[in-house]
């Protein structure tokens, strides 16, 4: 339950592990669920490296709604589901496609996380660059959470540019969906998740 309403989650334990070594939380496009393809790839690419994750449904979403509102009002159930899914502190990463990978990058700092990944980051509408959201994605680099983009490089919406915090992998022949090849999206992001301290630790435990 948030100030927003009820979130959905859906958990799923790490591969060959009794006990998981980090959190990954896992959340969906605006109008969409946490079961697309990319973002399956990267529950599954998480959990053979020990992660438990945990699909998200937002609570606007679970109302019915298609649009997700005020950013903040977003943001701040996405803190409280997340707050509720990490009683014990594992290290938390957290990853959005789309409308939800701006909610992951923008409070990457608040909810501690040690990564955010941004899978097809809208870093502008369709046809108006001028009408960038580089700033949040920038968000969570300049508070020192390494960020790892994975956009299309046939994506509308356009593609980040990197920068020290953050990793931007360019698939060729893919669109704003990233349906195509769950492979390489799985790949990027399992040798991603091994250059993370905290997540390099937790899982040699």
């Amino acid at each position: 339950m948030t100030a927003a309403g009820p979130a959905r989650v859906t958990l799923e334990p790490p591969a060959g592990r009794e006990r998981p070594a980090f959190l990954v939380a896992l959340t969906h496009g605006a109008g969409g669920t946490p079961d697309t393809p990319d973002v399956l790839a990267v529950a599954t690419a998480a959990r053979r490296l020990g992660a438990v994750t945990a699909l998200v449904t937002q609570p606007y979403r679970v109302s019915g709604g298609r649009a997700p509102g005020s950013p903040v009002r977003q943001d701040a159930a996405w803190a409280q589901v997340v707050a509720a899914l990490n009683p014990g502190g594992l290290p938390l990463v957290q990853c959005g496609r789309s409308n939800g990978a701006r909610v992951v990058c923008r409070t990457a700092s608040a909810v501690h996380a040690v990564g955010a990944i941004a899978l097809a980051f809208p870093l502008h509408p369709p046809g108006k660059p001028d009408k960038s959201r580089d700033s949040e994605l920038r968000a969570a680099g300049a508070a020192g959470t390494p960020v790892l983009v994975i956009n299309g490089d046939r994506d509308p919406f356009g593609i980040p540019q990197p920068d020290d915090a953050t990793r931007v992998v360019v698939l060729p022949g893919e669109t704003h969906a990233l349906s195509k090849n769950t492979a390489a999206i799985g790949e990027a992001v399992a040798g991603w998740l091994g250059t993370l301290p905290a997540i390099g630790q937790a899982a040699g435990a």
